[in-house]
């Protein structure tokens, strides 16, 4: 296939490449900066004054929608959460622009979203299904982001929204930060350690998207978690279990609040959201456990 990605140099967007390649699938990169074309991958500029992108984009089978202001940098001042909500809305708002334009129309959109659009609970389990929406910063920017990509279908184009869970790589997401203190010998408890970690090797991540371009039956919110998530202070655990250091030191919740502010959610607060549409479909997870995911990303 012929795919187009936004958002394609970005921590998960790079994986998806490589194994789209390895796949033999050629790749257009939709970016702001100046690369050179090579092989099976194509760039093509957007969201600059002048860029005319559909003009350069022929037969495209899919588009994938990666792009947004990362939620892990910087503190969440309002003026960075302007720009994670605005980031989402522009990229989203010139991809269907670019669709309508285009006379062959791609059959899917396959865009990410998160699972920040359910409510925080310790004894709610989450599944595609459930109605309940988070009213703070991250439910609404979900909300609205994956309203926005809806509209898509209306070129009569499949949409996708891929939930992300707490991506966890080698090098980047939100494992390093992590794993930092178990390495310096501090790790422990985070706040009261019962707030729920629906956690997701990076590969899995990849992998779903993949499996969400060639399932036709697939289509609407699909959670990309793995099927067993933990609670935080299990995480901490199994952190400190693969990397042979000890898990003793707490970090009390108003410390975190004071460090990182309204952004101390994501560690604070968490959901229970099982990936039911992926297992339905016959998806198979290559990390479905903690263990065998920290073994690979950290040892």
């Amino acid at each position: 296939m012929k795919i187009v990605i936004a958002g394609g140099t970005g921590f998960i967007g790079k994986m998806l490449t490589d194994l789209l390649l390895a796949e033999g699938h050629s790749v257009v990169i939709l970016t702001r900066g100046n690369r050179e074309s090579s092989g099976k991958v194509q760039f093509v500029k957007w969201l600059e004054e002048g860029a005319q992108p559909e003009t350069e984009i022929r037969h495209a089978d899919a588009f994938i929608n990666l792009a947004g202001v990362s939620i892990n940098a910087g503190r969440w001042s309002a003026n960075h959460q302007k720009q994670i909500y605005e980031s989402r809305m522009t990229a989203t708002d010139e991809l269907l622009r670019i669709i309508s334009l285009l006379p062959d129309k791609p059959s899917v959109l396959v865009s990410a979203s998160a699972i920040g659009i359910y409510p925080a609970s310790i004894k709610t389990v989450y599944t595609e299904s459930s109605t309940e929406r988070a009213k703070d910063f991250l439910g609404k920017t979900v909300h609205d982001w994956e309203n926005k990509a809806k509209l898509v279908e209306g070129h009569s184009v499949r949409a996708v929204f891929m939930r992300f869970g707490v991506v966890l790589g080698k090098e980047e997401g939100a494992l390093p930060l992590m794993a930092l203190p178990y390495r310096l010998f501090v790790g422990g408890k985070v706040g009261s350690g019962e707030q729920w970690v629906s956690w997701v090797h990076v590969m899995d991540v990849v992998r779903a998207i993949v499996f969400a371009l060639v399932n036709e039956d697939l289509r609407g919110p699909v959670n990309v978690t793995s099927p067993s998530p933990v609670q935080m202070d299990d995480f901490g655990k199994t952190i400190a279990s693969v990397l042979h250091r000890p898990h003793w030191m707490p970090v009390p919740s108003f410390a975190m609040k004071v460090v990182l502010g309204q952004k101390s959610a994501l560690v604070l607060e968490g959901q229970h959201v099982v990936p039911q549409r992926l297992i339905e479909h016959g998806f198979e997870f290559t990390f479905p456990i903690l263990k065998l995911a920290l073994d690979d990303l950290l040892t």
